[in-house]
């Protein structure tokens, strides 16, 4: 596990805003750390880029695999756990067993049945879907979708206990399906799988880290939260890069010392660096 205790600043400073710079260190940092260790997990990439910043976009995502990729660094889906593509075996493939020992209702069974009994697909079946949903077609969407409805659900598995009911979790997952879907670019070559399983990490735990942040900061701070956010998403989109403390000050009118506290309360939430069931993971 890739700690990055070394990149952050003491606790009451610290802030989820990357500069172009550090985007670029910490993606050489894990090509550099996967080179020594033969391998990265997604837990590392979710470490190095959490799902509270706000900056990590598709084209982020896309560039760091490719990178890894062209360094043949594998990523694995835990220190212990079987490497995918870019490595051989996803969460995907695992069987309906999986599910065996985990306390279900009975319409979650049923669902899992049922999903169970979709065919996975190969690569070379990805892609071809991949390619004709580009080119408008529903079905094909429709079928990549479908057939990775197992990967949401092993994913989901492993945030239970974290604040929100496992058909929560299956379908915010599932909404970070859809959106690789969306984004997914079969011409990169990678496997879909290993493209849509940060997507769906990254929904879920952003999900537990709403409703977190619903349970634990009152109200009125709610909206002030709300509104840097925004304020950061426009810089953002008109600077390329994310504001420092003393840009937001003057954007939002109010001290620095208000923007840090502004800062520190959404930050206080649930832990999410750590997955129901592992020692080192993280969001």
């Amino acid at each position: 596990m890739i700690s990055w205790e070394v990149e952050q600043v003491p606790s009451s400073k610290k802030t989820k805003i990357l500069s172009k710079e550090e985007i670029q260190k910490r993606i050489k940092r894990l090509i550099t750390v996967g080179k020594k260790k033969g391998y990265i997990t997604y837990d590392d990439i979710d470490k190095a880029f959490p799902a509270d910043y706000e900056g990590f976009d598709s084209s982020l995502i896309e560039s760091i695999y490719e990178d890894l990729e062209k360094n043949k660094v594998v990523i694995k889906d835990s220190e212990e756990g079987a490497t995918s593509e870019i490595g051989v075996q996803t969460e995907s493939e695992e069987g309906p067993e999986i599910f065996d020992n985990v306390a279900l209702k009975d319409p979650i069974k049923m669902y899992l049945r049922s999903i169970g009994k979709i065919p996975l697909l190969t690569p070379s079946q990805e892609r071809e879907l991949a390619r004709r949903a580009q080119m408008g077609s529903k079905r094909a969407k429709e079928k990549l979708i479908e057939s990775n409805l197992r990967l949401v659900v092993s994913i989901a598995k492993r945030y239970m206990g974290r604040g929100l009911q496992f058909s929560d979790l299956i379908q915010e997952g599932n909404i970070g399906l859809l959106k690789a879907v969306e984004k997914f670019d079969w011409k990169r070559g990678y496997k879909f799988s290993t493209y849509a399983t940060w997507w769906i990490r990254q929904a879920i735990t952003r999900a537990i880290a709403d409703q977190a942040r619903t349970i634990r900061i009152p109200v009125h701070m709610v909206e002030t939260i709300n509104k840097l956010n925004r304020t950061m998403r426009d810089y953002y989109q008109k600077h390329g890069e994310q504001p420092t403390v003393e840009e937001l000050a003057k954007l939002m009118d109010k001290p620095e010392d208000k923007i840090e506290e502004i800062m520190q309360a959404a930050r206080e939430t649930v832990s999410l660096e750590t997955p129901v069931g592992e020692d080192e993971d993280s969001t």
